[in-house]
């Protein structure tokens, strides 16, 4: 049997822990592709003929390759980075033996992406807030661990962000607003991204946090981000569920994050439901 190549992001939080136990699994071969390099090696793997393709890193590393095999090679996930909440929600095992096994004896189920401007994002996409809140974190992360500059950097966009103004274009129709954070996710799963159910209808279900009291937004976006139960109750939060959806802003270039990555994008932004896009070796 062809051993899988197994693609490991030497950057993910839990690569330490995973790179080991891959290489001592006769079943897998471990490729370190350089820094910014994974997403060609999945897809040259793929263009030459490989069946099945495993990534080792977080939710940026499986949407990265997701995007790069295009749906031509089944996807196996070896969890390693800080939250995989991509992995918890199709409940692939998050030890490494037990997701090496997965990868190696499983089958492939069709699972739901979309794409922003072409870019696939696997579990949700946003702008606003929640992009200042990753780069506040990112920085702050080398000195204060990643738990504390989770603390800090929510702090410090609560306290900064100063929103957006941008314009939505849902089902032919088009609403302006001012908002801190506009979120979209992958169906439901990819909405409640702390819940690990992978129910839910397929489709982008959008949030726009809006209004003019900008503290109380900041907080409803951070809920929105962080516990997203209930939310569209609020008067401050409109919610869509669609298959395809525009946003426009008079700034021309924005920062975007897909799954946990920042990206700078063109506006206007085309977010687009791809039902069944994968192809992901899940229980």
């Amino acid at each position: 049997m062809d051993r899988i190549p197994v693609f490991l992001n030497p950057g993910a939080g839990g690569a330490d822990g995973v790179r080991g136990a891959i290489a001592r699994d006769p079943r897998f071969v471990l490729v370190e592709p350089p820094s910014g390099s994974l997403a060609a090696e999945v897809g040259r793997a793929a263009d030459a003929g490989a069946r099945r393709v495993a990534v080792a890193g977080g939710d940026g590393t499986v949407s990265a390759a997701a995007g790069a095999l295009g749906g031509r090679a089944e996807l196996a996930v070896v969890p390693a980075g800080t939250l995989n909440h991509f992995a918890r929600s199709l409940g692939i095992p998050t030890r490494a033996p037990a997701a090496l096994d997965l990868a190696a004896t499983g089958a492939p189920r069709p699972v739901d992406a979309a794409a922003v401007n072409g870019r696939i994002f696997v579990n949700n996409s946003s702008l606003g807030a929640y992009v200042s809140y990753v780069r506040a974190r990112e920085r702050l992360e080398r000195r204060l661990g990643y738990r504390v500059a989770t603390l800090a950097a929510g702090a410090r966009t609560l306290a900064r962000h100063p929103g957006h103004r941008v314009v939505v274009e849902v089902d032919g129709e088009t609403r302006e607003f001012h908002t801190p954070l506009l979120f979209l996710g992958v169906g439901e799963r990819g909405l409640f991204p702390l819940r690990v159910a992978a129910e839910g209808r397929a489709g982008l279900h959008v949030l726009v946090v809006h209004g003019r009291r900008t503290a109380l937004l900041l907080a409803r976006a951070l809920a929105v981000v962080l516990r997203a139960e209930d939310v569209e109750r609020l008067p401050e939060v409109s919610g869509f569920f669609v298959d395809r959806c525009v946003v426009r802003a008079p700034t021309g270039r924005l920062r975007v994050a897909a799954d946990g990555e920042i990206v700078a994008m063109e506006s206007p932004l085309e977010f687009v439901a791809r039902p069944a896009a994968l192809r992901v070796v899940a229980p």
